[in-house]
């Protein structure tokens, strides 16, 4: 879809659809005045038959109004509030979204830039309206015999003031950047694990850099792991087939001396549970184990599209969990690439084994940050259901500014405790860790397993097992998150 953005008046654009806000009480809004007055009244006179309450989200379509050159107005809710949320403004663009996808015609203006969203300007208004009408359009068809019908709608328009223009403009090309980052996401977390294996990855990771002359990528397979000494990420990946990959993403958009952030992505691209075997009521959408990997991707295409100027490093730890002859038991014993040695006291408590060796690859790079991503615990989606990713760090300034990011990008995250007590839930009698703590706060000492290797650069851990994909049903699917949230964190390290 394409997207541009102009000033012009009302009455004498030609656009197949032109979208205006009504607020409840049949109030009009600027844009919506400005029509009805140009049409003789025809939206006041509709209006006070009561087709529209004007309640956020509601739509009401009209046809060839008169002394207009557009061929259709779509009135949209926009509810009674002076300062709409972000949630409510993006359910009024997705509403419009949902009419315009129905419609023949194949442009759309949305004349909405005098609606006021709290905390946001003609920039941040500009890239919600655009990251949901780009997302909105994405489609996983793939393996459909019949693919779907292709839609009519090929470009949108977003009407501002003149002295927006630039704002808006700005707003909308993060927007697409980010859109098309979460697409490249979904993508992968929505191919199947037969198609979708460490190796793939890589192969997709080396595409993205042939694509861009400043990323460079490196696949270390199981024999560079193994002179590595990472003991825990191939203890992982030994019961099945599919050999591991740890593979390194080097983008150098900043300057030569500046340290680099870094991305660190859990790639289980399939989770049985190993020898600690899961249920089998929902063990397909294990296939999703891998999105972290897939939203560090997914990042790295946004920032490319963008040619951001910063220095990024991504470390995509990926390999199978799976049962066999040769896989690792409960109760093994394996010293990782720091020299600590783990207990591994259940085979599905796996990402954390992938991470920790690939945390201290990171050390390397001398970075000035490091996230990792990973759809990491099933107490996280009991902690906080699947609107809200977990946080945790060993730097308060870096968990802030995670945290004013995902406020900003709509996409976010809320801060666990860390504390030492937690710690102590991960005592082993036999080695220097055990891999989980009991039923207790499950999230929050997966947190202080990866801790224990983020000692020697400031840290975050995003656990992102709610909110990565949509569980079960019709909609079950990657959601591309939390792309917005790392693209947003980059965006403001540059400013």
């Amino acid at each position: 879809m394409e997207f541009l953005v102009k000033s012009a008046r009302l009455e004498t654009l030609k656009t197949a659809t032109l979208v205006v806000a009504v607020g409840e009480g049949r109030k009009l809004g600027a844009a919506a005045q400005a029509v009805d007055a140009a049409a003789g009244g025809a939206i006041s006179t509709l209006l006070k038959r009561g087709d529209l309450a004007g309640k956020v989200g509601q739509t009401l379509l009209l046809h060839s109004l008169p002394n207009l050159k557009a061929e259709r107005v779509l009135l949209v809710g926009s509810g009674k509030e002076r300062e709409l949320s972000d949630r409510q403004f993006r359910k009024m663009i997705a509403a419009a979204n949902g009419v315009l996808k129905g419609l023949g015609g194949s442009d759309a203006t949305l004349a909405l830039s005098e609606l006021a969203v709290k905390g946001r300007d003609a920039y941040g208004k500009a890239r919600l309206m655009v990251e949901t009408l780009a997302d909105g359009a994405y489609v996983f068809d793939r393996f459909k015999s019949q693919k779907a019908e292709p839609k009519a709608l090929k470009k949108v328009t977003l009407l501002v003031e003149k002295a927006d223009q630039a704002d808006v403009e700005r707003g909308s090309l993060h927007a697409q950047a980010i859109a098309n980052g979460m697409a490249f996401t979904r993508d992968l977390g929505n191919l199947p694990p037969n198609l979708c294996h460490p190796s793939f990855i890589a192969e997709e990771a080396k595409a993205l850099a042939k694509a861009h002359k400043n990323l460079k990528v490196e696949v270390l397979d199981e024999k560079k792991l193994k002179e590595l000494g990472a003991g825990a990420f191939l203890a992982v990946a030994q019961g099945s087939e599919q050999p591991p990959r740890m593979i390194v993403l080097n983008y150098q958009g900043g300057k030569k001396d500046e340290k680099p952030f870094a991305l660190v992505g859990k790639g289980i691209t399939f989770d049985t549970g190993g020898i600690s075997i899961k249920p089998a009521a929902g063990m397909d959408e294990m296939k999703y184990d891998m999105c972290g990997a897939a939203s560090v991707l997914g990042t790295f295409r946004a920032v490319l599209e963008l040619q951001l100027p910063i220095n990024l490093v991504g470390l995509l730890a990926c390999a199978e969990n799976m049962p066999s002859g040769g896989a690792t038991r409960p109760g093994d014993i394996v010293t990782t690439m720091s020299g600590q040695t783990v207990e591994i006291l259940n085979t599905d408590a796996e990402g954390r084994l992938v991470l920790c060796d690939t945390l201290t690859y990171a050390e390397r790079f001398k970075p000035q940050a490091v996230i990792d991503i990973a759809t990491l615990t099933g107490a996280c989606i009991v902690a906080l259901g699947s609107n809200t990713s977990g946080l945790m760090g060993n730097n308060d300034a870096l968990v802030k500014q995670i945290l004013k990011a995902g406020e900003y990008a709509d996409d976010r995250a809320w801060q666990l405790p860390l504390f030492d007590e937690y710690q102590e839930q991960l005592d082993s009698p036999f080695a220097d860790i055990a891999n989980i703590g009991g039923p207790k706060a499950g999230t929050i000492t997966a947190g202080c397993f990866l801790s224990r290797f983020a000692k020697k650069f400031h840290w975050a851990h995003l656990d992102i097992a709610g909110t990565a994909w949509v569980s079960g049903g019709k909609d079950k699917g990657a959601t591309g998150r939390p792309v917005p949230l790392l693209t947003q964190y980059l965006l403001d390290r540059i400013k």
